[in-house]
């Protein structure tokens, strides 16, 4: 088993190398063979603590790809972690494999044998193709595993708070749109409905909105449309790429990053953007796009904080309270952020950017509680 850095010799190889990694910390590729684990791990910025942040397991086609990924995620694990007043850095991790085929507990085990080696550096765990069970192996060779079950001393299905602070981001938006947050008398059209997407409309539902939704699983989308039979909103299933063109007043997206587009932007209808999905901007100049178009975007990594509240605090000992104290402060964050963008005449991506930027600037003297060299309450290394 071997762990390296992304270094190279002097000339153009590795100055490619360091220019592609330009602003992380550092980059590790795990390899080992006898399991099949092929992961990175991208640390992007410790400044207010160890770095913090999910391991996702997608067949990428290339390495390219996954290097592409990591490093994109965890750079905005830096800005998520900042906006939610953790104290935690921006990491990321990704294993290259197929989730439905390529698991094992061999697998996680290793991969846990790789982040101890980090030495705290970086904290982890479950993430898109990634269970909690599967970190329940990991946390048997590292101490820096997040997001396990309760039953493993772990504070539990994350998708839960990630769902309601979604909940409160949509209606700071209403309230910035409309003058009110209230959920019911709007349309949704929303995309992707996953263990946070479900939760989120159902809770739309609930408050009496009417919803469009779309998901490659038919089954979920059937099971909502059973489930609004028995709740005051409404429910219309659309098909794939047909969501960008409802007409709605709120764009919801729960699924995969990159939909505001070039392709996809001059296709909505809708009055503010604000959704679970991650890295929802395909450029950043998206974000100026829907602002000059009179779109409010929320900034994903604000929306979607709550699971990361709930893994962050769990390092504290789970407190379930204190996780839900914490992810309500995502309305308040969104309306500063929104507040921002008028003063000064900005999108909401850059102010919120900008939010993030001067908090971490404000706080690169302060000593985190594992920056000062204490450690957690508890420990799940078994």
């Amino acid at each position: 088993m071997k762990a390296f850095t992304l270094l190279g010799e002097r000339g153009t190889a590795g100055m490619d190398v360091f220019t592609k990694i330009s602003g992380h910390e550092q980059v590790v590729f795990c390899n080992d063979p006898h399991t099949g684990l092929k992961a990175i791990i991208a640390i992007h910025n410790t400044t207010l603590g160890p770095a913090l942040g999910g391991c996702r397991m997608r067949p990428y086609a290339t390495v390219e790809d996954a290097v592409n990924d990591v490093l994109r995620l965890s750079k905005g694990m830096t800005y998520k972690c900042a906006a939610a007043d953790v104290d935690f850095g921006g990491g990321k991790s990704v294993i290259i494999g197929n989730p439905l085929t390529d698991k094992s507990p061999e697998m996680f085990r290793a991969f846990g044998q790789f982040v101890e080696s980090l030495k705290g550096r970086f904290y982890t765990g479950t993430d898109m193709g990634t269970t909690p069970e599967d970190f329940v192996h990991a946390a048997k060779e590292t101490h820096c595993i997040v997001g396990i079950p309760e039953e493993y001393g772990g504070s539990g299905d994350s998708s839960i708070p990630t769902a309601l602070g979604v909940i409160y981001g949509i209606k700071a938006t209403n309230k910035a749109v409309w003058g009110n947050d209230a959920l019911q008398g709007r349309t949704y059209a929303v995309q992707g409905l996953g263990k946070v997407g479900f939760k989120v409309a159902e809770r739309l539902l609930e408050e009496g909105a009417d919803l469009f939704v779309t998901d490659i699983n038919d089954q979920a989308v059937e099971g909502l449309i059973q489930k609004a039979s028995d709740l005051p909103g409404s429910v219309k299933a659309v098909r794939g790429e047909d969501i960008y063109s409802c007409e709605a007043d709120v764009f919801v997206p729960c699924a995969l990053g990159g939909i505001i587009n070039d392709e996809t932007i001059g296709k909505l209808k809708v009055k503010a953007v604000a959704g679970s999905a991650n890295n929802q901007l395909e450029q950043e100049f998206h974000g100026e796009d829907l602002w000059r178009r009179g779109i409010l975007y929320a900034p994903d990594y604000i929306v979607n904080a709550g699971g990361l509240i709930q893994v962050a605090d769990e390092l504290y000992e789970p407190n379930k309270q204190r996780v839900l104290t914490k992810t309500k402060a995502i309305y308040t964050s969104l309306l500063e952020v929104y507040r921002h963008s008028d003063d000064r005449s900005i999108s909401t991506a850059e102010a919120a950017d900008l939010f993030c930027e001067e908090r971490i600037e404000a706080r690169k003297h302060r000593s985190s509680f594992f920056t000062a060299g204490r450690k957690p309450k508890w420990d799940v290394k078994r």
